[in-house]
């Protein structure tokens, strides 16, 4: 991937902050920002590299969750699972889409993660005391090798561009259901669903909880993909081709996990994992039978980067 098609697929931070902070901006080592159009000439004589952004063009984009756990006061129960607010569902619905996220205080760094992680032009709204770690991760990502492998799905919803087929997508997400969207069913996926059929009636798709655990069971656990154990709050996005696979880990519990246990179908062998915060580390307990691989991230803070290579039959 070449550094211009690098920098492209890196999201953009908007700094409304004063050129004074420029000191501190260099020393985060972001040399590239979005700010106010009245603020561009100031910046780029104080050397950084520069585009403005109005309101106009702000509004013009979609404006995104603030990522990670937050309460739901319709889920009282003490036992509910934890509610992850995520974005990789709203990009793989509208993949050309323009974003706009305010990260909340403590979150630059997973949500430049995940804006990375699918590929999606987002600008980021950040609390500046977060730059420097922001800093951190636009650097972790910049070490990434570029990647054009397709991304990986055991689905394939049809989207008739109802909030329902939304909201269905952003729970099988949650749940870790590989999907792709698409305008009409199609062949080569384990299964297609369209809401309206006998098979998946609408009245049933208005618990879209429920219906995505529905979906889970008419897929089944032997044709998934990917599964993920050992957290409820770790969403991944597994991209492949016959040879190769990148799998992205994303934790968005604001803690860090051990030992998080993974398991992909197929026979792989792990080639470099990558961990924001730890750099390379080798991942633990592989184990390759029955027609799929299991391994063990020992640390996961925000953000990790599985390669993995194609085993041979035995």
């Amino acid at each position: 991937m070449s550094a211009l098609v690098l920098l492209a697929a890196l999201p953009a931070l908007y700094w409304a902050e004063p050129v004074e902070t420029a000191p501190a901006m260099r020393q985060a080592g972001i040399e590239r920002l979005r700010v106010p159009p009245g603020a561009a000439a100031a910046w780029r004589a104080a050397g950084l590299a520069v585009v403005p952004l109005g309101d106009d063009d702000r509004s013009k984009r979609t404006k995104l969750s603030p990522v990670g756990l937050r309460s739901r006061p319709d889920l009282a129960s003490a036992s509910a699972r934890p509610w992850v607010f995520a974005n990789g569902w709203r990009f793989q619905r509208a993949p050309g889409g323009r974003y706009w996220c305010d990260a909340p205080t403590g979150r630059a760094a997973l949500a430049a993660a995940e804006a990375f992680a699918y590929g999606a032009d987002v600008v980021l709204a950040i609390d500046p005391a977060d730059l420097e770690a922001f800093g951190r991760m636009l650097a972790f990502l910049s070490s990434v090798p570029g990647s054009a492998l397709p991304a990986a799905a055991d689905v394939a919803v049809v989207d008739d561009g109802s909030s329902t087929v939304g909201e269905v997508l952003n729970l099988m997400a949650r749940r870790n259901l590989l999907f792709e969207v698409v305008s009409r069913e199609i062949p080569g996926v384990p299964l297609n669903v369209r809401i309206g059929p006998a098979e998946f009636p609408r009245n049933e798709a208005r618990d879209p909880e429920a219906f995505a655990l529905s979906v889970r069971r008419r897929l089944t656990d032997e044709r998934r993909s990917l599964r993920i154990f050992g957290s409820e709050v770790v969403l991944a996005r597994l991209l492949r081709d016959a040879g190769h696979a990148r799998l992205h880990l994303l934790n968005y519990g604001g803690r860090p996990i051990d030992g998080l246990r993974v398991v992909l179908r197929g026979r792989w062998t792990p080639v470099e994992t990558r961990v924001f915060g730890e750099g390379a580390v080798a991942v633990e307990e592989v184990v390759v039978s029955g027609g799929a691989t299991e391994l063990t991230l020992p640390t996961l803070g925000p953000y990790a980067i599985v390669d993995l290579a194609a085993s041979p039959d035995p």
